[in-house]
């Protein structure tokens, strides 16, 4: 067993009274964009999008900083991938974590490269250290901009508007 994959099996036990007990590790083989990535597991690939997480779309501003900050941290590397599950509209979702146990979508979130998705979300840690709410105060990212537009409402313009 690799170095990291020694790592990830003793964040999985670490964390194995809190983790689901689908908790599995894969290797994340692309980012498509900031808040979506196709994983390699069990002989099989899946793609996933980050729960909680809502990176803007590659031709939205800081879209493509998204796609780059989540390669920076997990392209071709192993992840633990926990609550793997379909969402409302039929998607692979999952909380997909770091070697040191953070989760991706809450250090985009702190970043200023993804929205807490509204309704969606019911991570206690994003709601309770407001992680939305101090980036956009410090102005981090998107939050840079004076109006930034949520991907939810961005996909829901004309398409003409997204050229």
């Amino acid at each position: 067993m690799g170095k990291c994959s020694a790592v990830l099996c003793l964040i999985l036990m670490l964390v194995g009274s809190t983790a689901a007990w689908a908790d599995f590790v894969a290797r994340v083989l692309m980012v498509h964009e900031g808040d979506r990535l196709t994983i390699h597991h069990q002989g099989r690939k899946d793609m996933v999008y980050l729960r909680d997480g809502d990176c803007p779309e590659l031709k939205q501003s800081y879209g493509k900083q998204a796609k780059r900050a989540t390669a920076a941290y997990i392209a071709n590397r192993e992840v633990v991938v926990r609550d793997l599950k379909r969402d409302r509209q039929g998607r692979m979702t999952a909380d997909i974590l770091l070697s040191d146990g953070r989760q991706i979508a809450h250090e985009l979130v702190k970043e200023g490269l993804a929205w807490v998705q509204p309704d969606e979300s019911d991570d206690q840690a994003l709601k309770d250290k407001d992680m939305e709410e101090l980036a956009r105060a410090a102005g981090k990212g998107l939050w840079a901009e004076p109006n930034p537009v949520s991907p939810w409402k961005w996909k829901s313009m004309k398409p003409a508007c997204h050229n």
